[in-house]
């Protein structure tokens, strides 16, 4: 589990430093800015951030709308854009590219912030359209984000032991830390998309990959003891290749 990643595009210094500053006191991880696009290409596979923030104006021939486009058409990761430009024909560039958000400048810290966390938010939560070589349910590829206190945690499906439901909750069980969210476990497991996570229980499902004992009643991961229910038992022992 760790912090998301957010680059900058920003060709005006203080600015730049002004946004990293304020993104590392939520505990963000920020890549040094970029102020061009063929900075920002490198900065984008060399770092693979999880958020851009964009400006549209930048240092050179290319723009930061450009640099939204390369995003769009090779990583397809959430992006804010931010500018002191808001003419009508700025605007129509900026909705062909479908940002995330959209500041414009000057804007204070809160404004930013709540661009972040949204286009994080909203970005996993939004339905994929799949092009013919292009995966659905991406999701941040094989994460998903989940608020806890003031910002956002990456969570990689891999690092889920077990989901627990609780009336309209989830908990997600990780090896360091628990998180509770609000929903159902058929929306996380749909979510995840893994043939690697199962339902053993009206209220548990497990990452069988984490699964270090089991019978015919019960399972365990990491000294916990998770129900199996008869309707679901004869499907996990034969999908566990029981011998």
């Amino acid at each position: 589990m760790h912090q998301a990643k957010i680059g900058i595009v920003e060709d005006e210094l203080i600015i730049a430093s002004y946004i990293k500053s304020i993104l590392e006191e939520m505990h963000y991880i920020v890549p040094e800015p970029c102020k061009n696009y063929e900075e920002a290409i490198i900065m984008l596979e060399t770092e693979k951030p999880d958020l851009v923030i964009l400006d549209i104006q930048l240092a050179g021939d290319k723009d930061g709308v450009m640099v939204a486009e390369y995003i769009r058409n090779n990583i397809d990761i959430p992006f804010v854009f931010h500018t002191a430009s808001s003419d009508v024909a700025t605007v129509e560039r900026v909705k062909k590219v479908r940002p995330n958000a959209f500041l414009t400048k000057p804007f204070q810290k809160k404004d930013l912030l709540i661009s972040v966390e949204l286009a994080l938010s909203n970005f996993s939560k939004q339905p994929k359209t799949k092009a013919s070589n292009e995966v659905d349910n991406y999701l941040i590829k094989d994460s998903f984000f989940i608020k806890d206190a003031q910002y956002f945690h990456k969570i990689k499906f891999d690092e889920v032991l077990y989901l627990e439901s609780e009336g309209a909750y989830v908990t997600l069980y990780t090896e360091k830390k628990k998180y509770l969210v609000r929903g159902s476990i058929a929306q996380y497991l749909e979510k995840m998309n893994s043939k690697k996570f199962f339902r053993v229980h009206r209220s548990y499902a497990v990452n069988l990959d984490k699964v270090d004992v089991i019978n015919t009643s019960f399972l365990t991961i990491k000294d916990e003891k998770i129900p199996i229910s008869k309707n679901f038992r004869d499907e996990l022992l034969t999908f566990m290749n029981i011998v």
